[in-house]
């Protein structure tokens, strides 16, 4: 863990490098030291169907949702979805302050007990 799951409006496929932020969300979250690299995983869902706010064409969302394990503290949480939220930002650069993008990430934390998973990258990665 954890996996950074991505929804976002076609329309940003039309405009951006999605594979390029992609890339950025796993090397920001690597950066903040607080996740295994071999756990992070990135994945992108586009939502064909969607309608934003006053319905212009040109509105756009991100919203990423984190999934990770149990056991950090709220600082720690805190400090890496904000790593990765400034990095996303930091991607759509203008449109954040002058655009239709709206950009949200949300964590939330597997109940350990209820967490089932098996990794050989982990394995091949340590080697």
């Amino acid at each position: 863990m954890p996996h950074f799951i991505v929804e976002h409006s076609a329309n940003l496929a039309e405009s951006y490098d999605l594979q390029a932020l992609a890339d950025i969300i796993r090397d920001a979250a690597a950066e903040t030291g607080v996740f295994p690299l071999a756990g992070i995983r990135v994945r992108f869902h586009p939502s064909e169907i969607y309608t934003i706010a006053d319905g212009h064409p040109e509105n756009a969302f991100l919203a990423i949702v984190v999934r990770l394990g149990a056991g950090r503290d709220m600082e720690t949480k805190n400090r890496a979805g904000k790593t990765v939220f400034d990095a996303v930002c930091g991607f759509f650069g203008d449109a954040m302050t002058n655009g239709h993008m709206m950009v949200s990430l949300d964590m939330d934390e597997n109940n350990a007990e209820l967490s089932f998973k098996a990794n050989s990258v982990h394995r091949r990665m340590n080697q």
